[in-house]
């Protein structure tokens, strides 16, 4: 098993005055292996589509269209022994030790590159995603597994940017068929990137600003995000997240009939 990761009090004061955090391998090479074996399944098998789970957050999302972007959200409810790794306990300490004790598992997703024609991951800060009416204090812990390089699709950051307000965004490319927002407008002028070995990990804030560009190499880039922290807070004055509302994806009428589906065997 990996041992617990540490935080040193510089990393922990760099995490909160950048917004970021790369640090090395928190899961053996053994245990890379076994969830890369794990996930490759997943994504054969497009665990989850018909409830909406799995998606193309880049693309249209069409039946019988190659994806560009493939996630699956929730990987480990269709594969639970993925709980049983190392890295979950390694996320969760990390996280405890930069935001308290009472960070938790919230959820998390998979995020696959497909080889040569993986697209980018634009802009965004991810508490978009959410309700504007909240406030979440969560931070993602990213893990590849393989090297991640510019080349494959590494971390982005621009440093400081989580002590921004949720900035405009809009779906990719302006399709709102698109699950995927990309911010507006973005200075990226001081952008960093983080390359990480197989099984190394970037922390994130929910508003820190982020990118992974396009897979350009021979070989998938598979990546693993566990999010964590606290519960949402209501906030006094509400945000308008209006390009949320703005979404009409082939992922939401999947969840929606689910949904209709379950209500209807319901007693």
């Amino acid at each position: 098993m990996t041992p617990a990761v540490r935080l040193t009090p510089e990393q922990t004061a760099f995490f909160h005055r950048e917004g970021y955090l790369a640090l090395g391998a928190i899961m053996t090479p053994e245990e890379v292996d076994w969830l890369k074996d794990i996930y490759d399944r997943l994504f054969e098998r497009k665990a989850g589509r018909e409830v909406g789970d799995q998606f193309d957050l880049g693309g249209t999302d069409e039946e019988g269209k190659d994806a560009v972007l493939p996630q699956i959200l929730n990987p480990s409810r269709y594969a639970p022994e993925m709980r049983q790794g190392s890295f979950y306990a390694s996320a969760s300490g990390i996280a405890r030790q930069l935001m308290g004790e009472e960070a938790a598992f919230q959820f998390d997703h998979a995020i696959l590159k497909p080889a040569r024609t993986g697209a980018a991951t634009p802009w965004h800060q991810d508490e978009a995603y959410g309700d504007g009416a909240m406030d979440y204090p969560s931070i993602s812990i990213w893990i590849p597994l393989q090297p991640a390089t510019p080349e494959n699709g590494c971390m982005q950051f621009v440093p400081g940017s989580h002590r921004w307000e949720v900035l405009p965004h809009h779906c990719i490319g302006h399709n709102p068929q698109v699950h995927g927002l990309e911010m507006d407008e973005a200075d990226i002028s001081t952008a960093v990137a983080c390359p990480l070995p197989a099984g190394g990990a970037t922390a994130h804030h929910h508003r820190t600003l982020h990118y992974t560009g396009p897979n350009l190499s021979d070989t998938p880039r598979r990546a693993l995000v566990l999010v964590l922290g606290l519960p949402g807070v209501l906030r006094s004055e509400p945000r308008d997240f209006y390009w949320n509302r703005q979404k009409q994806t082939p992922r939401q009428e999947r969840a929606r009939a689910a949904r209709r589906k379950e209500e209807a065997l319901q007693p």
